[in-house]
């Protein structure tokens, strides 16, 4: 079957980003990429139009990217801290989840980010300090520090705090 060739004017999933030259079926760029305006075809006025596109498309992957670099530091700075229902012998209830991180990130230091880009290799189930891989650009990682506390004390903690209260 023939296929079409389309200029991408914005970025669609699974086809491409803004300005990429793509084949497509007929009716796939005449029913719903041309009229949505997400393409154009190819012609030789468009093609002139596609060096304004690149050039739109590659300040905003810059400034993305400068935009990742920044957050990036300064999470890189900061001590997340999480508050977990645990157990008399100070075993945990469930586990830290990402979606937690990023409920107590938006709450403690008002970062905005998204499930996707906290990656959790497995799930938080014990007490302590731990390292939260943040991926925040295709070419951005970092990492955040998580330190899980429990609501309620141990036994060990009691006894500290009522030694401490006595001196």
């Amino acid at each position: 079957m023939a296929k079409t060739k389309v200029i991408l004017t914005s970025h669609v999933e699974s086809l491409g980003g803004e300005a990429d030259t793509v084949e497509v079926a007929p009716g796939y760029a005449r029913n719903y990429l041309i009229p949505q305006g997400l393409a154009v075809p190819v012609t030789r006025a468009n093609k002139r139009q596609l060096d304004a596109l690149q050039q739109r498309r590659a300040e905003r992957e810059a400034k993305e990217l400068k935009d990742a670099e920044e957050l990036a530091k300064s999470v890189a700075k900061l001590m997340l801290t999480i508050k977990v229902r645990t157990g008399d012998d100070g075993k945990m209830f469930g586990s830290v989840t990402s979606a937690m991180v990023l409920d107590e990130l938006e709450h403690q230091f008002a970062v905005h980010l998204t499930k996707k880009q906290i990656h959790l290799a497995d799930p938080i189930r014990h007490t302590g300090e731990h390292g939260v891989e943040l991926r925040l650009h295709g070419e951005v990682t970092c990492t955040l520090r998580v330190n899980v506390e429990s609501l309620n004390p141990t036994p060990q903690e009691e006894e500290a705090a009522a030694a401490t209260a006595a001196a």
